[in-house]
């Protein structure tokens, strides 16, 4: 039997395909007639021309079915060759007779797939806008290439490099075949970027009260080069453009201009690669509120509604402030605060302008209240090591309480505060129950490495001195019999177990091992702090020697924090008992006494107020404290009279008093550029002038802060743009001494250059200046040593908080010329403060 064939095709408009009318082709055996369409039942279905689609898909897609009546010709044909084009899987389509037996028909859909994608690469593009580019093409083996995907390619690179400041790049899609694989291509993108462009200037028109200068102020993103803008990008940025033209309108909102609009904005090359942007505004009346009502509130009275709005008749509309005041200000409050921090979370709030008149604007606030609702269930997701309870006994949200926003804020710090998750990524996912009035609440958190490593050297007593440390920060004990949960060592109960040593050889060796308990007992956040320690410094002689020495000290302490409730629960009260025990004979270092023992027994006590919103890169809050540490009076207690006795009996058992007051304090100026201000004011005193100071406990101040060894209970501050110790007293022969007294100040602006928890990243400028004094008599607030400079943090989870600083030093020294100027300093494992 001959077979007869007869095609259908399809026009599409938006796919650029030949396409033919429905034809029959007829043999010797068949006739048919377009003109007089014949009704069969189709007795098969066969499909030809496909290698990476299976029969069944085709048939399934064609929508024909065996058994299935159909007119031939007609529309259930048409319809079927439509089915397979909307795939966008083929090249051709056509569907034809193989045989007619009676009234049944046997079909054949005959294809030809479109080729499919090999691999892809780039031509003149750098490797680095390689990598980016493919992130957004987001091409893989076995893609279908059709005009859509290369036009899509295309684009995508162009915005790429227009988004990098190249206005006029060149893309040029080379299609290759396959020769080891059928029906597939390889795709070569010709990349010719051009040269950046760069804006030349901003032109506005039409703007009356916001001069040309503050509107580019307002811009943010889109900014023609300047001294002012030196370091930003002055390119054009379609996605930032627009934005920059909603703060536009959003600066004029504030002023009352509720009307202004862009009426047309447009750029233009006045050069190969620099363009100018024209902007026309137009900024319209300036509108006042005339009336303010509120609607439907039965909590609140209107008067404590408005008291908290801050917007009163006659005043400029300001739209930005109506919708802070109304949903979110965090600094002074909101209307919208009051209902969610009692419950109100179905609360809905609708600010209506009722009538405009002339420049006056009527106002309603429609509120509808709803029902309180409570907390139903509270749950974190994200802590793969961190065990449930460390974070649960930090949330403020419980369930059975009332919903509140401001709980939820609090417990979002305070996870913060535990410092096991990455700060940018802790989420809140409130799922309301309107059904009976509930909330679900979710907290979402993402873990980042919390332990750490100190590798490093330092310089003291004229040699590199080399420390290795080493901080669990998420310890559990209670699994350290449960091999299970050594992974590599057991985590996930928030206590910390810290370790650390220093050397430079036989000399010198320094160890100690701390721990902490955060939550002692499990019930309330009392912290218990366990730490030991012992220095020893030796002369390196055999202990036969006569000239044998050494200088050796054995400290402990214990410690109890507790968080306080009163006057708020930001305030914390701190106390610990302290000793250390002074071992010497014939001392290696110069000291006040060559031979003996001495006791430092001391009771510490502090009380402050930490309400900072991260530890790492805090950007509001503050943090301001004061602490007291003590000794016994042990001259009062004994009577014993000390005038003229030698150092060795004054102190052997030391007494002193020591008071320390430092505030921190951080607020955002634009964006994440954060200011952090801080101030340092610290004395030692002394109960008995027989006794007078003790050579213990003093403050060194000057340089980078790193104490590089442990002696005598010293406190090294840090100053930058001096010498380390160039700013603390000395005797007559020029060795320093220590301070009784100091004080210090610094004003800081910080920029973050990365958040990613594995590598945070921020750059600073300082100012700072501060002093030290032989005695509080002669202590002067405004004697200062001033400096200013730039510095950098990078914290890598594994070695801590990493700086560097260079610092000027205005100030010179007397008698220590080459201590101030131009120095670079460096931190590890801790801020500079």
């Amino acid at each position: 039997m001959h077979k007869i064939i007869f095609l259908f095709a399809l026009i599409f408009c938006l796919f650029p395909v030949t396409v033919h009318a429905q034809q029959v082709q007829t043999g010797d055996e068949i006739t048919i007639d377009p003109n007089n369409p014949i009704e069969y039942q189709i007795g098969g279905i066969s499909v030809t021309g496909t290698e990476n689609i299976s029969d069944n898909v085709v048939i399934m897609v064609s929508q024909l079915t065996v058994g299935q009546q159909v007119m031939i010709p007609g529309e259930d044909i048409t319809n079927a060759i439509s089915h397979l084009w909307r795939q966008r899987l083929f090249e051709d389509v056509s569907i034809g007779i193989i045989s007619v037996q009676d009234d049944v028909v046997f079909l054949e859909i005959e294809l030809r797939e479109r080729p499919r994608l090999s691999r892809y690469e780039f031509i003149g593009a750098r490797s680095s806008d390689e990598d980016k580019i493919k992130e957004r093409l987001n091409l893989t083996r076995g893609d279908v290439v059709t005009d859509n995907l290369l036009y899509r390619a295309k684009t995508v690179i162009e915005d790429y490099y227009q988004e990098e400041g190249y206005m006029t790049p060149e893309i040029e899609v080379r299609q290759q075949v396959d020769t080891a694989r059928t029906n597939h291509l390889l795709l070569e993108f010709e990349i010719d970027r051009g040269r950046r462009t760069r804006i030349r200037e901003v032109n506005i028109y039409g703007n009356e009260v916001l001069s040309d200068r503050r509107i580019k102020r307002v811009m943010e993103d889109t900014r023609e080069r300047s001294l002012r803008f030196l370091f930003s990008s002055s390119k054009l940025v379609e996605e930032d453009f627009r934005k920059d033209k909603q703060r536009i309108i959003e600066r004029y909102n504030e002023l009352g201009k509720r009307d202004a609009q862009i009426v047309k904005d447009t750029f233009y090359f006045v050069d190969d690669n620099r363009i100018e942007i024209d902007i026309h505004i137009e900024e319209g009346p300036t509108y006042h509120f005339r009336k303010i009502d509120w609607i439907g509130n039965t909590v609140y009275p209107d008067s404590a509604l408005s008291e908290i709005l801050r917007i009163s008749p006659g005043d400029v509309y300001n739209q930005t402030k109506l919708e802070s005041n109304l949903f979110m200000n965090m600094e002074q409050g909101d209307v919208s605060s009051l209902y969610l921090d009692i419950g109100y979370l179905f609360f809905q709030l609708d600010p209506v302008e009722v009538a405009v008149e002339n420049d006056s604007i009527d106002l309603e606030i429609r509120i509808h209240e709803g029902e309180q609702a409570r907390i139903n269930r509270v749950s974190v997701t994200g802590n793969t090591r961190t065990n449930d309870h460390v974070i649960m006994r930090e949330i403020r949200t419980r369930p059975g309480q009332l919903f509140s926003r401001s709980a939820i804020i609090r417990s979002q710090r305070e996870i913060i505060q535990l410092g096991y998750f990455d700060q940018e990524s802790i989420e809140v996912n409130p799922i309301p129950n309107p059904q009976d009035n509930t909330v679900d609440i979710e907290y979402i958190v993402e873990e980042t490495s919390s332990d750490q490593i100190e590798l490093s050297g330092g310089w003291g007593a004229n040699r590199i001195i080399g420390t290795v440390g080493i901080s669990f920060n998420n310890f559990s004990t209670r699994n350290i019999f449960n091999r299970e949960a050594w992974r590599p060592l057991p985590t996930g109960d928030g206590q910390t177990l810290s370790l650390r040593a220093q050397t430079y050889g036989r000399g010198y060796i320094s160890y100690s091992a701390s721990f902490v308990e955060p939550w002692l007992g499990g019930e309330q956040p009392n912290a218990l702090s366990l730490s030991f320690y012992q220095t020893t410094h030796r002369r390196n002689l055999a202990k036969s020697h006569p000239d044998y020495g050494y200088y050796s000290i054995l400290g402990a302490s214990v410690g109890l924090a507790r968080r306080l409730t009163i006057p708020d629960d930001y305030f914390y009260l701190r106390q610990s008992v302290n000793y250390q025990h002074y071992d010497i004979m014939n001392s290696p270092i110069r000291f006040v006494f060559d031979n003996g023992q001495s006791h430092n027994l001391s009771y510490n006590a502090e009380f402050g107020r930490n309400s900072k919103d991260a530890q790492l890169f805090p950007r509001s809050g503050s943090e301001a404290s004061l602490s007291l540490q003590i000794t016994p009076p042990y001259s009062f207690i004994t009577g014993e009279d000390f005038q003229g006795a030698d150092p060795q009996e004054k102190y052997r058992w030391l007494e002193y008093h020591k008071w320390k007051m430092k505030t921190d304090y951080f607020t955002p100026i634009v964006g994440d550029l954060i200011v952090a201000a801080r101030m340092r004011f610290s004395f030692l005193g002394y109960f008995n002038s027989d006794i007078g100071y003790p050579p213990f406990e003093r403050f060194y101040l000057g340089g980078d802060g790193l104490s590089g060894w442990e002696i005598d209970g010293r406190e090294v501050i840090a100053l930058r743009g001096y010498e380390n110790y160039s700013l603390t007293p000395t005797d007559a022969r020029g060795e320093f001494i220590g301070a009784n007294a100091y004080n210090k100040y610094t004003l800081e602006l910080r920029y973050p250059v990365s958040l990613n928890p594995m590598a945070t990243i921020y750059a600073l400028a300082f100012v700072e200046g501060g002093n030290a004094y032989s005695d509080l008599r002669s202590f002067n607030p405004f004697d200062i040593k001033r400096s200013a400079g730039v510095g950098v943090r990078v914290f890598l989870p594994m070695f801590g908080l990493l700086g560097i600083d260079y610092g000027y030093g205005f100030d010179e020294i007397p008698g220590r010329p080459g201590d101030s100027g131009g120095q670079f300093h460096f931190s590890i494992g801790q801020d500079i403060n």
